[in-house]
């Protein structure tokens, strides 16, 4: 493993807690719905508590230290006080997306070397279980599956609290992050408490981060945007975190947590636009922002109705978001930022911030972190949150780092003159049509995304005369498809679309046609991981066996069998 950065023993997050819940006390921390509209409010002190219990817990299992503890939740309050608990215990927290199948299970836990797994909010925990091995001992979360195991508040009521305040070194390992897996196996990235701690410290330093801010977690925990900002950061600041409670109650939940700090990906913030325009023509709505008197007035409307009035800060990451969608927020007030990281480097590496800030770029590093190009435009950052390996797999991890200790990232991108990255692509996606020109499909997606018809797309062509597009229509058109003459206009804004993309794009670039997917793609059919970004590998193989006949065709439009 990679030496972890130095840090302030006082800086580290346990320290950090501890000193926050001396501030914070009785303030609440932790909202979490209940289900039927019911609330239950955590207290900073109460998290503690219940975290000093279930480290107790822990520790009398007589785990050998630095043990794995794994956590399989949808995000919920009880995640957060377990990994408090788990690090306070001595051991090692590694959590599962909630949306996996069986066999990703059990590959994570086996390959983890998992001693125990808490089991949280599941929409399908039947599909999953299978994946767990029959000996690995459970503990249930409150609103988790019924199982028969030890309970979460069982446990609470007859163990007492740890007794002083355990603290944990710098070098030690603190989570091991499974990435999502968009390319086969998902791999397992270990980081150390200083990388964690450094990440935290510099976020909220970034972005002036207070104990007054409220906040929205619905994205995985798992993941590590979501972990980073919402499960380190408050360690530090402070501040108030609410749960969603599922999908349909989304829109209340946000209403009620009323954000200042709002992460969200860019789909999310694609269907929030749809929603808007679907109470308000975008015609509409842009002529009304043309007038003076009423401009306040309907930005104002728009951003109370989706429950972002109260925003400070709203924040895109996880994939490329089209630069006019970032300006369309931008131009109703919302402070809407890029930012660019890796599971690799706990999504610590560039930031935008209001005073430097552009639509179609990233951001800037942070002020610990430096970039460089490689001559091959590859993006390679050294960041003091960059992972320590992956785990149990070193010839891997030497590989992901030059021999001056960059990360290679795999990403490839630009630096504009004053100092804002621009992700132009991935290394490994260029793929060579038959004419030898090299194409990256991440710009062209950006351009189709952003049209209205669009929810997904995927550019291939490997090997063709030229690129084509498979993409998925925007939910909100499903139900029209078949009224008269809908499928035909569809049809018509996508042959538009075709010449749109290509007056934006180099000749060699330009695609030939847009097939339009018969079938949704799902993070529970493999075709997109779990913070919803397409698997592409998936995608070209289930689609490339009909690109021969698609290209016979000749037509600008193919509406797939």
């Amino acid at each position: 493993m990679r030496p972890a950065p130095r840090i302030d023993d006082e800086k580290l997050l346990l320290q950090q807690f501890y000193q926050t819940v001396a501030r914070r006390g009785a303030a609440p921390y932790l909202t979490q719905p209940m289900g039927g509209g019911r609330l239950e409010e955590i207290s900073f002190d109460r998290a503690l508590d219940e975290a000093r219990r279930m480290a107790a817990h822990l520790r009398s299992l007589d785990y050998p230290p630095g043990s794995q503890i794994a956590m399989i939740s949808k995000n919920c309050a009880w995640f957060i006080i377990t990994e408090l608990a788990i690090w306070m215990a001595g051991h090692v927290s590694v959590a599962l997306y909630p949306t996996l199948n069986a066999e990703t299970v059990q590959f994570i836990l086996e390959h983890s070397e998992a001693k125990l797994l808490f089991v949280g909010k599941l929409d399908t925990w039947a599909e999953m279980k299978p994946g767990v091995p029959d000996d690995l001992p459970l503990i249930r979360f409150p609103l988790s599956p019924d199982e028969d195991c030890p309970k979460w508040d069982d446990i609470i009521a007859k163990t007492d609290p740890i007794e002083g305040q355990p603290t944990r070194g710098g070098d030690e390992m603190a989570i091991i992050v499974y990435t999502s897996g968009s390319t086969g196996r998902p791999k397992g990235v270990c980081h150390s408490f200083a990388g964690l701690s450094l990440a935290a410290h510099g976020l909220a330093d970034a972005l002036t981060l207070r104990p007054d801010d409220r906040a929205l977690s619905y994205l995985p925990l798992a993941h590590v945007m979501e972990r980073w900002a919402y499960g380190c950061v408050p360690l530090v600041v402070g501040f108030h975190l609410f749960f969603a409670e599922s999908l349909d109650t989304f829109v209340a939940d946000l209403q009620r947590a009323r954000p200042t700090l709002f992460i969200s990906v860019p789909r999310l913030w694609l269907k929030f636009q749809l929603g808007v325009f679907k109470k308000m023509p975008r015609k509409k709505l842009e002529r009304l922002l043309k007038f003076p008197i009423v401009r306040g007035i309907v930005k104002k409307k728009v951003l109370q109705n989706l429950g972002l009035d109260q925003v400070r800060f709203a924040a895109s990451g996880s994939a490329p978001v089209p630069a006019e969608l970032i300006q369309w927020y931008r131009d109703l007030g919302l402070q809407l930022l890029e930012g660019y990281g890796m599971s690799e480097n706990m999504s610590y590496s560039h930031i935008s911030t209001p005073d430097r800030a552009r639509a179609g770029f990233v951001g800037h590093t942070y002020a610990d972190v430096e970039c460089r190009i490689s001559p091959e435009g590859e993006i390679q950052v050294k960041s003091p949150a960059n992972m320590m390996g992956y785990f149990k797999q070193p010839e891997l991890t030497e590989a992901t780092f030059t021999e001056d200790g960059w990360l290679k990232t795999g990403d490839r991108g630009e630096v504009s003159p004053d100092g804002l990255l621009k992700i132009t692509g991935r290394v490994k996606e260029l793929f060579k049509t038959s004419k030898g020109k090299y194409i990256a499909p991440a710009p062209i997606e950006n351009i189709l995304n952003n049209d209205g018809h669009v929810e997904l797309s995927c550019v291939a062509g490997s090997g063709q005369p030229k690129p084509h597009a498979v993409v998925q229509l925007a939910e909100d058109l499903l139900p029209t498809l078949g009224q008269p003459g809908v499928k035909a206009a569809i049809t018509t804004a996508l042959e538009a679309l075709v010449d749109t993309v290509n007056r934006k794009v180099e000749d060699y670039e330009r695609i030939g046609f847009i097939v339009v997917a018969k079938d949704r793609w799902t993070i529970e059919d493999g075709f997109l991981t779990p913070t919803m970004k397409i698997r592409r590998p998936k995608l070209e193989d289930t689609y490339g066996p009909c690109q021969e006949d698609w290209y016979a065709q000749g037509a600008k439009v193919i509406w797939e069998d």
